[in-house]
């Protein structure tokens, strides 16, 4: 019995081994499967790099840009402040110009009975002065502007 006891325990050692060189290819195929992804692993990541710096140049670009747009729109603003100012006060010495001009035709105005008389050839400079700048402010515009 020993004998045979000797041969099944080197049998089963021989089946163990077996496994066991069977196990490591095996395991050999996953490592080599495992160091080609490493590689591809290796060139994405450095193409990943390269996609960083490229971006990281465009946004300094882009930050440049956007520091460029921002002094030329702050000019602008400035500038279309004051021609905003400019205007306001354009439009309030106009409005004084209208106002004061309205106040020498309302002055120069004929009487009532006169008003619908055509200007004769015998009229004083300044009665007709008068006649033009009520026809002047009759045609006016609502919006304030003379037509």
């Amino acid at each position: 019995m020993s004998h045979s006891l000797g041969i099944a325990i080197e049998s089963l050692v021989a089946m163990l081994l077996i496994m066991t060189i069977g196990y490591c290819m095996l395991l050999n195929a996953r490592l080599k499967r495992l160091k080609a992804d490493e590689n591809s692993l290796k060139a994405t990541i450095a193409e990943l790099i390269t996609a960083t710096e490229i971006a990281e140049r465009a946004i300094g670009g882009l930050k440049h840009t956007v520091r460029d747009v921002n002094e030329n729109l702050g000019n602008q603003l400035t500038a279309a402040s004051q021609m905003s100012q400019q205007l306001k006060k354009q439009l309030a010495e106009g409005d004084n110009v209208y106002r004061r001009l309205s106040k020498i035709v309302l002055a120069a105005r004929p009487a009532p009975e006169t008003a619908a008389k055509p200007a004769s050839p015998g009229m004083s400079s300044a009665k007709a002065v008068a006649a033009a700048a009520q026809a002047f402010s009759d045609r006016r515009r609502s919006d304030g502007l003379a037509a």
